[in-house]
């Protein structure tokens, strides 16, 4: 598993397993977010697997399917009201990590300027520079 550190209190990955919800409650976690739908690929874990691994770690878990680039606005609010409430770092993942990145990067956008999300994205391993119109609107 791979924790690619955005900020203080957020970070994100590529595909995690349940199993591996123990261990990101240890590096002191609080809020896990799964960005992937279910059944985008044959192998892997369903969103209630990984709730139920979650809620035994004691990490509140919050599932927002977004399918390939096509983010909403409803989609980056929601992302938004997790990052909001939680209560400590938040870690976030899809099959690469980038749905995640972007919705980060659509939710706090307003919060950062443009140029820095796409500096924290870079330290991250995200290439963002083709959104930056986009963060630049918001």
């Amino acid at each position: 598993m791979e924790f690619r550190k955005v900020t203080d209190s957020f970070t994100v990955s590529p595909q995690i397993e349940p199993g591996d919800l123990r261990e990101i409650a240890s590096a002191g976690f609080t809020t896990v977010v799964n960005n992937r739908p279910d059944g985008e690929e044959d192998d892997q874990s369903s969103a209630a697997s990984l709730l139920a691994s979650a809620l035994q770690e004691r990490l509140h878990y919050r599932h927002i399917p977004v399918v390939g680039s096509a983010i909403s606005d409803e989609d980056v609010s929601d992302f938004r009201a997790v990052l909001d409430e939680a209560y400590g770092p938040v870690f976030a993942f899809c099959r690469s990590g980038m749905r995640s990145m972007k919705l980060w990067a659509l939710a706090n956008a307003g919060r950062y300027s443009a140029d820095e999300i796409i500096k924290l994205a870079r330290r991250a391993g995200y290439d963002l520079e083709p959104m930056a119109p986009l963060l630049k609107k918001s």
